[in-house]
């Protein structure tokens, strides 16, 4: 099943792509600075959500671990 019709595989998508953008941005802020707009904009954005909601987004991803720990 693809992840677009499987809700909890689309916001694991969502949540891992905040989270790599992240450490992206923090290993390599160039890279991602000078694409804030088009379609590489949408990893800077990922970016500046993981940066300003990281406790958040810490939580959200340990209840994805927990929720596919128990799911299967």
């Amino acid at each position: 099943m693809s992840a677009l019709f499987n809700f909890q595989s689309l916001l694991l998508v969502i949540l891992l792509l905040i989270c790599t953008s992240a450490y992206v941005h923090q290993m390599f802020p160039t890279i991602l600075d000078r694409n804030k707009t088009g379609f590489m904009g949408i990893f800077w954005k990922c970016a500046r959500i993981g940066e300003r909601l990281s406790p958040y987004i810490s939580i959200c991803c340990v209840l994805m671990a927990v929720s596919l720990f128990i799911g299967n």
